[in-house]
């Protein structure tokens, strides 16, 4: 009897710290350890993180997500000033494409003191006013 009795005592420890071991994560479950408040992340009208940029000493490449879901591709060549821009859809082999919506040299609209623009003080007002306070501010007027 006493070769039964040694034989099962370590089954009988291990089935208590099992037990303890479970009492302890129930009692854990119902008492959640207080959680640091998460960080708010800026707004931008689109969920951050969908979206990736690289270059090297001649290219940009920026990829983002448009409102469909679709994949976004814009490609700028710094050297030649032009833009191109692309859109890919996933699945399957016949529904899977990739199209080029565009393309454009940069070259006069990176002259233009503003279009679009919706500021309160348009660029030649600003210019004007740095270089009345002595301030250096360039214009190509």
């Amino acid at each position: 009897m006493k070769g039964i009795e040694a034989r099962t005592a370590p089954a009988w420890v291990l089935c208590a710290g099992l037990a303890l071991i479970c009492l302890g994560l129930v009692a854990e479950s119902k008492n959640p350890a207080p959680q640091a408040p998460s960080t708010p992340q800026p707004g931008f009208g689109i969920s951050p993180g969908f979206g990736t940029s690289d270059s090297n000493s001649q290219m940009i490449a920026v990829t983002g997500v448009d409102v469909t879901g679709g994949s976004l591709l814009y490609l700028i060549d710094t050297q030649s000033r032009h833009i191109s821009v692309y859109t890919a859809q996933g699945g399957t082999s016949s529904t899977s494409n990739i199209k080029w919506v565009g393309a454009r040299n940069l070259d006069l609209d990176l002259q233009v003191d503003g279009f679009n623009d919706k500021s309160e003080i348009k660029f030649k007002d600003l210019a004007r006013r740095f270089a009345e306070s002595g301030a250096g501010a360039t214009s190509d007027e």
